[in-house]
């Protein structure tokens, strides 16, 4: 990981995003990060998306902590419960 300084920036910002590879370059702004350029060859951008989906995340803390604490469903019991909602 590589950290460019904005205010210190010599090159355009795509100059840095063509050189990446799988690099990941964060923007600072007075020592503390604002950005990142991350490449996006290898990344599917459905789940990008859904991982700066505040809903999304929401259902994710809550299915982590159902989990967590031992509230889970076994196969059978979801498949009642699926049907149960038809």
């Amino acid at each position: 990981m590589r950290t460019i300084e904005i205010s210190t920036a010599s090159r355009p910002l795509c100059d840095y995003a063509s050189e990446i590879g799988e690099e990941i370059i964060v923007l600072t702004s007075n020592d503390q990060p604002v950005a990142a350029i991350v490449s996006l060859r290898k990344v599917d951008r459905e789940a990008l998306s859904l991982s700066f989906n505040a809903e999304f995340i929401e259902i994710l803390d809550k299915a982590r902590e159902d989990f967590a604490t031992g509230r889970t469903l076994s196969f059978d019991e979801m498949k009642q419960a699926v049907s149960e909602k038809s």
